[in-house]
């Protein structure tokens, strides 16, 4: 009975590896494509030479500002189940979570596991931490989906040309369905205790210990109470994050001196952003590049100049984060070493899934 799942785990633990190193190939591919055309290349590290360096902090001032919304989203949501997280620990969660999703394999899979243990150091139990987390990930669904909405709408009959209202729309439909289903606590409870019925009917699991424990995490979740005001603050500043990221690319046109192709900048934006989430390479690496570069062109941006913008914004929202989320990592692994936190907190993991 053991002997088959022993056989696949090396496989198992190589996927992630194998993922990653797929990705890093196709990147690499996008690149030699994008070497190719030395000319478009050139003619951006001429804009690059000429940046307007006042234009450039208020850049990075604005991406700042698209973290510190992501993180007021988190603030709120731990608000809503009774834990007060600070908003400077927050924001050096964001910046930490974001740069392990973006550079490791199964990068937002590490990247969920290490922001539920920071919520867990911080007083929220296990089913606060993972509801906060769905929340999270519902949240920056819907308002992304209603960005790129925004932005069919804004670039009308020039968008159809592209072929990204259908696809748009659908995202939007599904994403504001999963928003509707999310915060409807009687679906939710459906949903689990429905899920559990059918495993247990045809897989005799879980057992009756196991029932009891995802019982009570229902119970504590659906006594997660976000009022009416709550709900509109988190969408809010959900869409805040999404609009302060794509305020650094216009910025970016500006900080080199060139016209912003407002009509379909969201729009083009939204399908960056949608490209990035694909699981093909770390922190959507080569894709949000090509993608973005496109769509801004086809809406009249200049190609030399918007491959120049395209890459500040990317040296901006992507590359610095880099460095700085994981000197941030290494900084709260620190602070909580010295403070005793982390084996308190592999004690009470622990304890919650002892049976």
């Amino acid at each position: 009975m053991t002997a088959r799942p022993g056989r696949r785990r090396p496989f198992g633990r190589a996927w992630p590896w194998i993922k990653f190193i797929a990705g890093i190939a196709l990147a690499a591919l996008v690149l030699w494509v994008v070497a190719g055309r030395r000319g478009e290349l050139s003619g951006a590290s001429h804009y690059l030479a000429h940046l307007r360096w006042q234009w450039l902090l208020v850049a990075a001032v604005v991406e700042l500002g698209s973290y510190v919304a992501f993180a007021l989203v988190q603030r709120r949501l731990l608000g809503a189940g009774g834990v007060d997280m600070s908003l400077g620990r927050l924001t050096a969660v964001t910046l930490a979570s974001t740069a392990i999703a973006n550079s490791m394999p199964a990068g937002p899979l590490v990247s969920a596991v290490y922001t539920f243990r920071q919520y867990r150091r911080r007083g929220a139990d296990g089913a606060l931490a993972g509801w906060t987390l769905g929340a999270v990930f519902v949240c920056a669904s819907v308002t992304l989906a209603v960005v790129a909405a925004v932005g069919v709408a804004i670039a009308g009959a020039e968008g159809a040309g592209l072929d990204l209202i259908g696809v748009t729309v659908g995202v939007l439909i599904a994403a504001l369905a999963l928003g509707v289903l999310f915060v409807q606590r009687r679906a939710i409870v459906w949903l689990v205790t429905g899920a559990v019925q059918t495993s247990r009917r045809w897989l005799h699991w879980p057992g009756d210990d196991l029932d009891e424990q995802i019982e009570s995490i229902i119970l504590r979740v659906t006594t997660v109470t976000l009022t009416g005001s709550g709900l509109a603050a988190v969408a809010g500043l959900g869409l805040a994050n999404w609009v302060l990221d794509c305020g650094c690319l216009a910025v970016s046109y500006v900080a080199l001196g060139v016209g912003v192709p407002w009509k379909g900048l969201l729009l083009a934006y939204g399908a960056g952003q949608l490209a990035a989430n694909l699981p093909i390479t770390p922190g959507g690496l080569g894709v949000v590049e090509g993608s973005l570069t496109i769509a801004l062109v086809a809406f009249g941006g200049v190609e030399t100049s918007t491959v120049a913008a395209v890459l500040l914004y990317r040296i901006l929202s992507f590359w610095i984060g880099l460095p700085i989320g994981w000197a941030t990592v290494g900084a709260m692994a620190w602070s909580d070493r010295r403070a005793g936190s982390l084996p308190q907190v592999m004690m009470d993991d622990r304890a919650e899934v002892t049976p």
